[in-house]
Formats: C-alpha cells, sequence, structure tokens
C-alpha cells in the first residue's frame, strides 16, 4: 500500500463549502483526467489517520486489503488532517474516493462539485455524548453551563454537529453558555481533556463503546453526559465527478462487500456502517434532514434539493 500526506493548504472553510451550493466545477486538474482515463490505475483514498498505535492493527490498512481483494486493483492512501481536507481532495481531483460522516457529506454534496457514490442510511441509536473526568462536578447537560467543551472537527458529524445540537436542545448557545474548543479529531478531544484543559469532550458513543486505542479512559475514569438524537445518513462514500464508469460500478458493488459483519473487527472504527441500509447514487435530497441542525451550529445548508 502507498501513502502519501496531503498538506493541509488545500483545506475548505465550512463557510465556502456552504456558499459554494450547486456551482459548477472548473474541470479537472491533469491529473485527473489521466486517472478518469485509465480504469486499470490505482485506486485513491483520502483519509483521517484512524490510529497511531503501532500495537493495534491500523483499520485503514485493513480498509485497503479489504478493498484491494474485492476490486482486484491496488489501493493508494492519501492522508489528509481533517474532514473537510477529504472533501477538497476528491474535489480537486486528487484522490478517487472518500468515506465521510453525514454532515461533511452534506456540505460536499451541497458544492455540486462532488457525488455520493453511496450512502449508508442512519440507525435509532444515539450518535453522541459529552465525556467529563469521573471526578467532575458536571452530572448532566445543564451542568456544561459556562464550561470549556472540545469538539473533534468543524465538520464531524459525531464529534461537533450532533452534540452541538444537543447542548442546542438543552437550552445552551455556542459561544454564550459554554466555549468550544476545537482539538483537530476525537483523539485530540480526548487528549484535552485528560490534560486538564477542557471540562468535557464531546464525542461519538461508539468510540466510547470501543475502548482503547480508540478511547483512551478505562472504565471508571469517565462518565457521558447526555445522548444526542440518532442521524438519517450515518456515512457516505463521495467520489470526484471526473470518476471512470467502470471504477464507479465497482466500488458500488465492492464496498458493500466491504463493510460486512465479517469483516467488523478489522475495520473498527470504520465498522460502524456495517449492518446500515445501502443507497447507491444517492439523491442530494437524501442529506435534507441535516439543514435544521447544520443550522443550529451555524452553517446554512441551502441548495440540496
Amino acid at each position: 500500500m502507498r501513502r502519501i500526506t496531503l498538506p493541509a493548504v488545500a483545506v475548505l472553510s465550512l463557510a465556502a463549502l456552504a456558499l459554494t451550493g450547486c456551482q459548477s466545477g472548473t474541470g479537472t486538474s491533469s491529473a485527473g483526467a489521466e486517472a478518469a482515463s485509465d480504469a486499470d490505475a490505482p485506486i485513491t483514498i483520502a483519509t483521517l489517520p484512524v490510529s497511531d498505535d503501532p500495537t493495534q492493527a491500523n483499520p485503514i490498512e485493513a480498509l485497503v486489503d479489504l478493498l484491494e481483494q474485492e476490486t482486484g486493483r491496488t489501493v493508494e492512501v492519501t492522508d489528509v488532517p481533517d474532514y473537510l481536507s477529504v472533501v477538497e481532495a476528491i474535489r480537486a481531483d486528487h484522490v478517487d474516493i472518500g468515506i465521510m460522516s453525514g454532515f461533511p457529506s452534506a456540505l460536499a454534496v451541497n458544492t455540486g462539485e462532488v457525488d455520493a457514490l453511496l450512502a449508508w442510511k442512519g440507525s435509532a441509536d444515539p450518535v453522541s455524548t459529552c465525556v467529563v473526568l469521573d471526578g467532575s462536578p458536571v452530572q448532566r447537560l445543564e451542568d456544561l453551563a459556562g464550561q470549556t467543551i472540545a469538539f473533534a472537527d468543524q465538520a464531524s458529524s459525531s464529534g461537533y454537529f450532533m452534540p452541538v445540537y444537543m447542548l442546542h436542545e438543552a437550552g445552551f448557545e455556542q459561544g454564550t453558555d459554554y466555549e468550544a474548543v476545537f482539538a483537530g479529531g476525537h483523539e485530540g478531544s480526548f487528549a484535552a481533556l485528560a490534560q486538564g484543559q477542557v471540562d468535557a469532550a464531546c464525542t461519538a458513543i461508539m468510540l466510547t463503546e470501543m475502548g482503547a486505542p480508540m478511547f483512551p479512559f478505562a472504565e471508571g475514569e469517565w462518565r457521558g453526559i447526555g445522548e444526542s438524537p440518532a442521524m438519517d445518513v450515518m456515512g457516505t462514500v463521495l467520489a470526484r465527478q471526473s470518476l471512470d464508469e467502470r471504477t464507479r460500478s465497482q466500488l458500488e458493488e465492492a464496498i458493500p462487500k466491504v463493510f460486512s459483519p465479517e469483516n467488523a473487527e478489522a475495520l473498527a472504527a470504520y465498522g460502524s456502517f456495517i449492518g446500515l441500509d445501502v443507497e447507491i447514487a444517492p439523491k442530494p435530497d437524501v442529506f435534507s434532514s441535516v439543514a435544521d441542525i447544520a443550522a443550529v451550529a451555524g452553517v446554512e445548508l441551502q441548495d440540496l434539493t
């Protein structure tokens, strides 16, 4: 597996994504055009590093191995620093696909320059909680008033949008009733909490259930405060619009097979999509249900349909 790192200079802001809804692209790069003409070229994926623990199997490597088995093609990974960098890498034809949660997927599709290859529908389970250390005086959501809260990333579904909505429903507004700190990822949120830099860290309930290395606190060291609602769309595979039809069809067939129950342990954090209903080539209006929740966080998702 070849792995490269894409600099952060190409990162889009949330405002930029939200304001470019339904604009047409300006054409593909020469590298993207060349890749589009070669259906046997390596399949390229943009990802955020999931785990740097050398004692644990890396789920990205497992994902690559499984996708190579299903497609019969080489798969290459490009590491990027955050969710919006995944979107920009796809949009700029640097990579073929990226696997994203619901909110950044909606923002990406809203640009009109990125395709949704497939979507995993949501379950009825709550998505997010806010973690405090066991010795914290915070016992319920109302106790977070005036506190400093770490969020994973401004485009994270479980680490930002859903917990912000949960806090909003409890009567709290960001910047007025609590201070928000963006840690660059779930791991950064946990580190900030462990070091006493914040009073709480909001994250995915799934991560708290997985334990180490994805969640660093042992039983008895932490408590979850509150639960967010469920989400209608849990995740999406985004693709560059110049992707050739053969590769597109291969991925539409292969990815649901990769995300099957027998691969759950190997895929670790990626396994949250396993068991969910899959919709191939979803229409943009599939993402319209996130609009109200996104607006609470200050992002207006206009032109989703």
